[in-house]
């Protein structure tokens, strides 16, 4: 794959730093955690790692609300520390993608610290903030994700101030040249020390509109979304005024332009909004926007054949020459091991869904844990850290549970993650399934991941081919991947009983047994394929 377009069918591991590994003791994971670990990575056949921020914050949303985006929070280590990550990665060529959260600081960046004094200062009009109405109460109906009214009270200047998320986290003013300019000049700080790109965190939140119109209320039936049920009433709106505003298209294109001056940096967008597979396709297309962007769409409970091909197909309509990246999990959702498999240890499905995330048309997510199946460890109340699990106790128990240290040696204490006391606990079960364990398993998930990753690298269709899905029975996940006169055959059988695929007027020419999945031996004379439970399938065709 070029250097330059090292990212297009790309594999992109996300590290979360507070749980992949700690090396001072302190509980918490930190950068040379992830140094001591960098072989480990290198081991699983990824093209780049994605840092969850390490950027200096009070911690209220852990990270993502960042009060010096030029700094390293202690916590994690020294901007040393990251200099020294980043030549190291890329001694073991590892790609180096970190998150920048641009919609919104926190509340203790000296920006906001100074904005909020008064209506008279030089950062006066960097954040959002809007005059009461009559009878004193907030602007307009604008929600907060994480619960309650948008708006936040500040008596110095007598005004609201708009917080998309927490109170903590004020949003900054995207129609405010300045402050585009401050927030492209901190993405170029990183640029400059030699990162290979940014997800950016929230990016359909970076401009209101200024005439701070009511979003209109949503109907019962449509109150759908990750941790947007009816028990939160972020569901309750169509979000039109506080997300994906139009001019967010210009700003992209600004930022691409600089991105443009690093050959081989990429961007990566994080997409929430009421059409998010349309948005996908806006933000991607043409050369001067985004690289690929990613949404929730394979990050919600439904799972099956047909949800995956709709939401694949439906983009795929859309999108013209942008780019996908798909995710089936990460840091803000339950683990799919739970979500998808019910809390399933069978290794054959666990291998199955990583390939068929591996398989589909894009560029991949793939988050830590995932290459062991690491299911949803179970979090008291007592326990929590998620400030978003805190609010909507119990109907929704927040993201922690997700977010639990990696299991690396069930023979130490905490799975060899710490020596001290994690700032969350690893699950007992996760034991079983920690790294030491599945080394030695040949069969393991572990292992699959690494091996069918090895050998995707020998298929251009499956890293950087056009797709087309096969109607099939309801368990199979049937299509085909094309490039360069490369034509593949791929079938997944995503139920736990046997189900044949009638191949009709396809002709296979080899059967191709992918490496680290559960493949079958087939006739190719024959006029279908019986698929095994979990089974995958891949085979050359005319």
């Amino acid at each position: 794959m070029e250097q330059v377009n090292w990212w297009k069918g790309g594999v992109i591991y996300q590290v979360y730093p507070r749980s992949l590994m700690d090396s001072n003791g302190d509980g918490v994971g930190d950068l040379q955690g992830i140094i001591a670990k960098l072989d480990y990575i290198a081991s699983l056949n990824v093209d780049a790692i994605w840092i969850s921020p390490f950027f200096k914050s009070p911690m209220k949303d852990f990270g993502y609300d960042i009060s010096d985006y030029r700094a390293v929070d202690p916590m994690f280590g020294s901007m040393a520390d990251f200099d020294e990550l980043i030549a190291k990665a890329h001694e073991r060529n590892i790609k180096v993608v970190i998150d920048q959260v641009l919609s919104h600081t926190s509340d203790q960046h000296m920006w906001f610290e100074q904005s909020r004094q008064s209506t008279q200062n030089e950062k006066s009009d960097w954040y959002v903030w809007a005059d009461p109405q009559a009878d004193g109460t907030a602007p307009n109906n604008w929600l907060a994700i994480f619960g309650g009214c948008a708006w936040e009270w500040e008596p110095r200047r007598k005004q609201y101030y708009l917080h998309n998320f927490l109170k903590s986290q004020p949003d900054l003013n995207f129609h405010n040249p300045d402050v585009r300019q401050a927030v492209l000049d901190n993405v170029e700080f990183w640029l400059k020390k030699g990162v290979d790109g940014f997800r950016l965190d929230a990016i359909t939140f970076c401009y209101h509109d200024e005439q701070l119109r009511d979003n209109p209320a949503k109907p019962e039936d449509k109150r759908q979304g990750r941790g947007f049920s009816e028990d939160n009433p972020y569901a309750y709106q169509y979000h039109y005024y506080n997300n994906t505003r139009p001019q967010t298209v210009s700003f992209i294109e600004e930022l691409r332009q600089l991105i443009n001056r690093y050959p081989g940096a990429v961007t990566l967008g994080e997409v929430s909004s009421e059409d998010s597979l349309a948005t996908m396709a806006e933000y991607t297309q043409g050369n001067d926007r985004l690289h690929m962007a990613y949404s929730f769409e394979l990050l919600t409970d439904d799972f099956s054949a047909a949800y995956i091909r709709q939401t694949v197909e439906e983009l795929e309509a859309s999108i013209g020459d942008g780019w996908p990246c798909w995710a089936i999990g990460n840091h803000d959702v339950q683990r799919v091991a739970t979500r998808w498999a019910n809390n399933s240890n069978n290794p054959a499905f666990l291998k199955m869904l990583n390939a068929m995330l591996f398989s589909l048309r894009g560029s991949v997510c793939s988050y830590q844990g995932e290459e062991l199946g690491l299911t949803e460890a179970p979090i008291e109340y007592h326990q929590l850290q998620d400030p978003f699990g805190i609010a909507f106790w119990p109907q929704f128990k927040g993201r922690d549970g997700c977010r639990t240290p990696m299991p690396w040696d069930s023979n130490k204490a905490n799975a060899g993650f710490s020596v001290g006391q994690p700032w969350l606990p690893v699950h007992g079960e996760h034991n079983l399934l920690s790294v030491n364990q599945q080394e030695v398993d040949t069969d393991s998930v572990l292992n699959g991941y690494r091996q069918f990753l090895q050998w995707r690298r020998e298929f251009p269709a499956l890293v950087q081919g056009d797709i087309k899905f096969i109607d099939a029975h309801e368990s199979i996940l049937a299509f085909e991947r094309r490039h360069n006169g490369q034509v593949l055959l791929v079938l997944f059988n995503l139920s736990d009983e046997a189900v044949e695929f009638e191949l009709g007027d396809i002709t296979l020419v080899e059967q191709l047994c992918a490496q680290g999945v559960n493949c079958g031996d087939y006739q190719l004379s024959t006029h279908s394929i019986q698929l095994a439970a979990y089974d995958s399938f891949f085979a050359a065709i005319k």
